[in-house]
């Protein structure tokens, strides 16, 4: 017997390696049970090491299919990943303005595993000016919470990225040098909870897509902002465990662990 799905829709670079981008997003989406829609927000020449070329597409472009894919399905969440242009960053902002209701998680994708910026700093203004009142879930790691917020220490900047708009921010610790990562969740009221992690061997290619992802699939299926955030982390290191490496760079990880052979 055929059911509906909750339908998320993925504002993603294309990223022709499959670590990251739309296909980590579609992945890790179907892993729990919802339907992702993708709206392309750049094209990319990259392998598993690094970004070579950023291709944005055209705002105009990016809004007329958001809004025949918005015409056509009940949309349960939102989740941007790499924008790649501040062109197309207004774009979404003008289609979220439309469509309040819906809980946005946005992944500020500043720059790539290898290095390559993706983000200039006109970018980062329109992420911050006007995608950030619009967010349910931020999921920079620590480097793009710096950079986002102009603060060094990681309390200071979730803060800040509050004070701007973004009702939680998940601050992700990996690129840290602490023994555990420390994943830190700032909540309304000033609350806050750190969730350590082990750290794991490798260095992996769509590890925050995967996160933001499932975090929004989990929105999609109705689940409160903590329980998500929680199960979504979870859910990202067992995918990061299971990491394979399919080129010579980075680990791509496994968002079909729980699949058995």
């Amino acid at each position: 017997m055929s059911r509906n799905r909750p339908v998320v829709v993925c504002f993603s670079g294309h990223d022709p390696s499959g670590g990251a981008g739309v296909q980590a997003d579609i992945e890790a989406i179907n892993s729990h049970q919802c339907h992702a829609a993708s709206v392309i927000t750049a094209l990319t020449e990259q392998d598993s090491r690094n970004v070579k070329t950023l291709i944005p597409q055209q705002p105009a472009d990016i809004l007329s299919q958001a809004q025949t894919l918005l015409a056509d399905f009940k949309v349960s969440a939102f989740k941007i990943g790499l924008i790649g242009d501040a062109g197309v960053a207004v774009a979404i902002a003008q289609i979220l303005r439309q469509h309040t209701a819906i809980p946005v998680v946005l992944d500020p994708v500043l720059a790539a595993g290898g290095g390559t910026a993706l983000a200039g700093q006109q970018l980062i203004d329109v992420i911050v000016e006007q995608l950030l009142p619009l967010t349910t879930l931020l999921t920079p790691n620590s480097e793009e919470a710096r950079r986002l917020s102009g603060q060094n220490d990681l309390g200071d900047c979730g803060r800040f990225l509050q004070g701007k708009g973004a009702e939680f921010v998940l601050i992700t610790g990996t690129h840290e040098s602490s023994e555990l990562v420390h994943n830190r969740l700032y909540m309304p009221d000033d609350l806050h909870e750190t969730f350590n992690w082990e750290r794991l061997p490798h260095s992996y290619h769509g590890s925050g897509c995967t996160l933001a992802s499932a975090s929004a699939a989990l929105l999609a299926q109705g689940l409160d902002v903590f329980t998500a955030v929680s199960e979504a982390q979870e859910f990202t290191w067992q995918s990061l465990a299971a990491a394979y490496r399919p080129g010579q760079g980075q680990h791509n990880p496994d968002r079909l662990f729980w699949v058995e052979a």
